[in-house]
C-alpha cells in the first residue's frame, strides 16, 4: 500500500511536468480542444489525466477539496505525498475533483470583483470526452468547437457571471478538454 502511494508521479519530473503544464495551458487556451497527456499513473477512481492535471496544478498552497468518490485514503495519501496540497471544504478550494453529479458547484469560489482569479478551477472526471455536443463560442475558439458537456445549463449560468466564474477541466482517460469561463455553451 505504502510502495503505490510513493509510485505513480513524473518519472522524469522537470520534462513531464513542463510537457504537463503546457498541456493544460494549450487546452485552457483552446476551449474544447482535447488533448492527450502522460506521466502520471494515480490510484484509482483517479484518471491519469486527473493525475496529471492535480501533479501539475496543486501544490501547499492550494486547498483541494474531493468529491465523496474520490475521497478515498489512498488518492489523499497519494496527493499529499506527491504535491503536499491541504484538502479543504468546497467555499476554500481552490480545486475542486470529481464527478459531475458529486461537485456541489455552487458552494465553490467564483472569485471577488477585486480578485476574479481567486475562483476555484473544477476537475471533472468524465465516463466520456468527444468533440460532439454542446457548441462553445469565444475566446481561443476560431469559429466555432464542440464538446461533450453533461449539461449546458450551469457552463451558461457561470459565463455570465464573467468575469467571476469557475473554470472547468475535463478528464477522461489519459485525454483532458477545459472550458474556461469565458466559453459560451449553447
Amino acid at each position: 500500500m505504502q510502495t503505490q502511494i510513493l509510485e505513480g508521479g513524473f518519472t522524469d519530473l522537470p520534462i513531464d511536468a513542463s510537457h504537463a503544464f503546457r498541456a493544460v495551458m494549450t487546452a485552457m487556451a483552446r476551449p474544447g480542444e482535447i488533448v492527450r497527456v502522460t506521466g502520471a499513473q494515480p490510484p484509482l477512481p483517479l484518471s491519469a489525466a486527473a493525475g496529471v492535471v492535480v501533479l501539475t496544478l496543486c501544490d501547499p498552497e492550494t486547498p483541494i477539496y474531493l468529491a465523496p468518490g474520490h475521497d478515498t485514503p489512498q488518492l489523499r495519501d497519494w496527493i499529499t505525498f506527491h504535491t503536499g496540497a491541504p484538502f479543504a471544504q468546497p467555499q476554500d478550494a481552490m480545486f475542486a475533483l470529481g464527478a459531475w453529479d458529486e461537485l456541489p458547484l455552487a458552494d465553490f469560489s467564483t472569485g471577488t470583483a477585486e480578485y476574479p482569479d481567486r475562483s476555484a478551477t473544477v476537475i471533472v472526471e468524465s465516463l466520456t470526452l468527444s468533440n460532439e455536443g454542446a457548441a462553445l463560442r469565444g475566446p481561443g475558439i476560431k469559429d466555432r468547437a464542440a464538446l461533450s458537456l453533461p449539461e449546458t445549463q450551469a457552463f451558461q449560468n457561470n459565463a455570465a457571471l464573467f468575469p467571476l466564474g469557475l473554470d472547468f477541466i475535463f478528464t477522461c482517460a489519459d485525454r483532458l478538454a477545459a472550458l474556461p469561463r469565458t466559453t459560451k455553451v449553447s
